[in-house]
């Protein structure tokens, strides 16, 4: 079912369309809008789900507040409307702005996970600067048709600091502690804070998906929106995680995983998180230019510890963490094996060679 489409019927000249759309809350509840459209009015508007309301005659009311106003109304409008509705009732699993983020995604055409035929990439390591080659190739990929919606699972190569696409190296990354530890600095095309991995102790994937699916949200509430899967995997490792806006995952423990995004030419979103698995905390503290107050905000009390949120908090090799990973994605959304063939190996390390190796993107911002 593709959200957005629905039965038509005439009225005179004039045709009245039924549109459909859909929001899962993050860690809450579904929540359906079905409008009838009529003339750039929502003439009647149904909201569903599993969701519990009271009294019941609240779900009335919301219908009520969001029929008969125009199809370009703003969310932050829908969301007014839909509050008032629910003043003195009980709402638990969703909220007003869930209201307003079915209807826009019911307006705007939204689609839904299981409308696509997801494919998984697993490659074998490869070196940092291929790696953010790679992401911009596949999203590529992606936007023109030419690969389906994508999940990929990295391995890295070596260790490296990925840093933001509008951060300054200098501010950023101690170059020579970098050279010390054989680290390498590569930038990435999203934007965001730096990260640093080592093979074996990190965890890296990547979804490229089509605008389509984040339609009717913000910017904001598409992170959330993409990694609600991982956050449900992980609570079934037994990982008490939770979405922290705006784009980082985390556990009563400590942060677990930081997330970033690049909207692209072609309707592509580029969505990519880096997790700890188990992470040397001294060396990265001795190679990223952070404070102290700031490791220790992020989750970790000393510089002599390792971040190693999901390894201790699952007890299970890397390996089958990641498993399990994908176990959930392919459950929830289905998933078929796909191929990181040769052509694209091969844009990639051209672009590589000619962007992510060269001083001119590296240090755009010195």
């Amino acid at each position: 079912m593709i959200m957005g489409r629905g039965r038509n019927s005439r009225r005179g000249s004039v045709v009245a369309q039924g549109v459909h759309g859909e929001f899962k809350v993050p860690g809450g509840k579904l929540v359906v809008a079905d409008l009838v459209v009529h003339d750039h009015v929502i003439e009647k508007a149904t909201i569903s789900g599993d969701f519990f309301l009271e009294p019941d005659d609240a779900l009335t009311r919301i219908n009520e507040a969001l029929s008969g106003i125009p199809l370009n109304t703003p969310a932050a409008e829908l969301s007014a409307r839909a509050r008032t509705a629910l003043e003195g009732a009980v709402s638990l699993g969703f909220d007003a702005d869930a209201v307003a983020v079915a209807v826009r995604r019911a307006v705007t055409g939204a689609t839904g996970w299981t409308d696509h035929q997801w494919h998984l990439l697993r490659g074998e390591p490869y070196e940092p600067a291929l790696q953010m080659a790679l992401e911009e190739v596949i999203a590529d990929q992606v936007g023109t048709g030419e690969r389906p919606p994508t999940l990929r699972v990295w391995e890295w190569a070596s260790n490296a600091v990925i840093i933001g696409s509008f951060q300054s190296v200098r501010n950023e990354v101690d170059l020579e502690a970098a050279r010390r530890h054989d680290v390498t600095v590569v930038r990435r095309i999203s934007g965001g804070g730096a990260m640093f991995v080592e093979p074996g102790n990190t965890i890296t994937y990547s979804l490229y998906v089509p605008e389509s699916l984040v339609s009717g949200l913000s910017f904001v509430d598409s992170y959330a929106f993409l990694d609600d899967w991982v956050v449900g995997a992980l609570n079934d490792l037994g990982v008490a995680a939770t979405y922290q806006p705006i784009n980082d995952i985390t556990s009563p423990v400590g942060k677990i995983a930081g997330a970033a995004q690049k909207r692209l030419a072609g309707g592509v979103v580029l969505h990519h998180v880096t997790m700890a698995y188990d992470i040397d905390a001294a060396k990265m503290l001795d190679v990223l230019r952070i404070g102290r107050e700031k490791l220790s905000d992020k989750g970790t009390k000393s510089a002599n510890k390792r971040v190693d949120p999901l390894r201790s908090q699952t007890g299970l090799d890397r390996a089958d963490v990641i498993s399990r990973m994908v176990a959930t994605f392919r459950t929830r959304y289905g998933l078929a094996d796909g191929e990181l063939d040769g052509a694209t190996l091969a844009r990639a390390r051209q672009l590589a060679e000619t962007k992510f190796t060269s001083d001119d993107w590296l240090y755009r911002v010195p």
